[in-house]
C-alpha cells in the first residue's frame, strides 16, 4: 500500500501481550507505516485490579513503544476513564503523538430464544459525535498531542465541528460503508462550500475556535449547564399554549 498511494499510511494495531505490541509495531514501521494507531482496550474483569493499575498499563505501553519505534504513535481511547483529562495528560507525557477519541466497542447481545450470547454490529450515527466534540473541546490546549475524532463523522458539518472543537483530523468509516468511497468527495465539498460561505481561508483558522477555553461561557461543557439544558427542553416543549 505504501508503494501504491501518495498519502500517509497509518497502521492500526491491536495487541494482547507486551511482546506482541512491540513486535508488530516494529514490523509495521519496517513495512513503511508513516504512523501507528494503538487500539488499546483493557477490559479488566478481575474486581481486585484497580482502575489506576489499568491506566498505568496504557501509559507504560506507550512509553515502551516510543522507545522502540521512530514513527508517531496515536492512542485510540475508550471513553471509560474516571478522569479523562488526567488520562489524556498522562498519555501525552508518556509520549503519545496523538489521541483518537473515541473507540466504538462492539458489545455482545443476548438471543432470548436460544439463550446464547451473540455478536452484533451497528454502524455509527451523527448523534454519537457529541461526547467526542465535548472532550476534544475540553482537552484542547491542555495536551501537546494532536487530537482526532472518530465515531459519528458522516457529513461536512460533522468535520467542521471536529475542527472547531480543536481536532486535527476527523475519521469516518460508517458513512463510507453506507454510501461508498465517493462519499468522501461529498463531505469535502460540503466543508469547502461552508468555509467559502463563511469566509474562512483555512481549516487551521477555525481549529479550537469552539474549544472550552475559547468560548464565552465555558460552563456549557460542564455539569453546571445541566439545569439550563433541562429548562430549555421544558420551554421548547411547553404545551400550555396549545
Amino acid at each position: 500500500m505504501k508503494q501504491s498511494v501518495g498519502i500517509p499510511v497509518i497502521g492500526s494495531l491491536n495487541g494482547v501481550s507486551k511482546g506482541g505490541w512491540i513486535r508488530y509495531a516494529k514490523m509495521m514501521e519496517d513495512a513503511g507505516a508513516d504512523a501507528i494507531e494503538l487500539n488499546t482496550y483493557y477490559l479488566e474483569t478481575d474486581p481486585k485490579i484497580t482502575g489506576l493499575a489499568v491506566e498505568q498499563m496504557y501509559c507504560d505501553l506507550v512509553a515502551e513503544l516510543k522507545a522502540t519505534v521512530r514513527v508517531p504513535l496515536a492512542v485510540k481511547l475508550s471513553p471509560m476513564f474516571s478522569s479523562m483529562s488526567n488520562m489524556a495528560l498522562r498519555l501525552d507525557q508518556a509520549g503519545a503523538n496523538a489521541l483518537v477519541l473515541f473507540n466504538r466497542f462492539y458489545q455482545p447481545d443476548f438471543d432470548l430464544e436460544k439463550l446464547e450470547v451473540v455478536q452484533s454490529l451497528s454502524l455509527s450515527q451523527s448523534t454519537e459525535l457529541l461526547p467526542r466534540l465535548n472532550w476534544v473541546a475540553i482537552l484542547f490546549g491542555h495536551v501537546v498531542a494532536d487530537m482526532a475524532v472518530t465515531g459519528g463523522v458522516h457529513r461536512g458539518k460533522d468535520v467542521l465541528k471536529c475542527m472547531m472543537a480543536g481536532a486535527r483530523a476527523a475519521m469516518t468509516t460508517s458513512a463510507l460503508l453506507r454510501n461508498g468511497i465517493d462519499h468522501i468527495s461529498k463531505i469535502l465539498g460540503e466543508v469547502s462550500a461552508w468555509m467559502e460561505e463563511h469566509e474562512y481561508e483555512s481549516v487551521r483558522q477555525m481549529q479550537g475556535s469552539m474549544a472550552r477555553r475559547s468560548v464565552d461561557d465555558p460552563s456549557a461543557f460542564e455539569r453546571v449547564n445541566y439545569i439550563q439544558v433541562l429548562s430549555s427542553y421544558a420551554r421548547k416543549n411547553d404545551t400550555r399554549g396549545w
